[in-house]
């Protein structure tokens, strides 16, 4: 009996622990990481007091742009290596030239198509449908070579490949995600998700 009292308590600790906000200390930490091994200008982070969770570069050019981070982002994480991941994603947007094809405004990972729809809060999110996909520039392709780009790039910085999958995971868990249509720039989550393992399997090599 005794033992089970200790396990169910450590259990119960290693759950607070793991599902656990991340700070800003953290997020820090993983710009400071990422940006390093990328040789990315490290600029400070905003933190945005939006409680939807996003994470963007606000673009100018390669020497003038700021990075941009919620509170609703930091709510869902959990670990320093999936917001490195979230943050390599977007590093991966401005190295692969993405705002340079028509892309000249804010935008933001726009999270896994929130704006279509968070179950139970389909009429909420209404309202800020055409706002995200106008502003939405990056095509099914860029979010995907993104992708990639900051997969590779967690290695290169010391974190496990996995960790932008398990952030998207945390999306998904959280019930944000993208469904197959035709307006999403954004691929559908189960497709995306299939292709970040993948894609971290290969960068593990195994």
């Amino acid at each position: 009996m005794k033992k089970r009292i200790i396990f169910a308590v450590m259990f119960l600790l290693w759950s607070s622990c793991a599902f656990a906000a991340i700070s800003e200390d953290v997020v820090q930490a993983a710009w400071a990481k990422i940006s390093k091994a990328d040789g990315f200008k490290t600029v400070p982070i905003t933190y945005e007091k939006d409680t939807s969770p996003n994470a963007w570069v606000k673009f100018k050019s390669q020497k003038d742009f700021s990075v941009h981070v919620t509170k609703g982002l930091m709510k869902i994480l959990n670990t320093e290596e999936q917001i490195a991941g979230v943050l390599g994603h977007e590093i991966g947007h401005v190295r692969l030239g993405h705002y340079n094809k028509g892309v000249g405004r804010n935008i933001g990972w726009t999270v896994l198509g929130y704006a279509l729809g968070r179950a139970g809060g389909i009429a909420q999110a209404v309202g800020s449908v055409g706002m995200n996909l106008a502003e939405s520039g990056f095509s099914r392709g860029q979010e995907v070579e993104a992708d990639d780009y900051g997969t590779e790039l967690l290695k290169k910085a010391g974190y496990d490949p996995m960790g932008l999958y398990r952030a998207m995971k945390a999306f998904a868990d959280n019930k944000y995600v993208t469904q197959p249509n035709g307006f999403n720039s954004h691929p559908p989550t189960a497709r995306r998700l299939k292709h970040l393992m993948d894609k971290a399997k290969e960068v593990r090599g195994n």
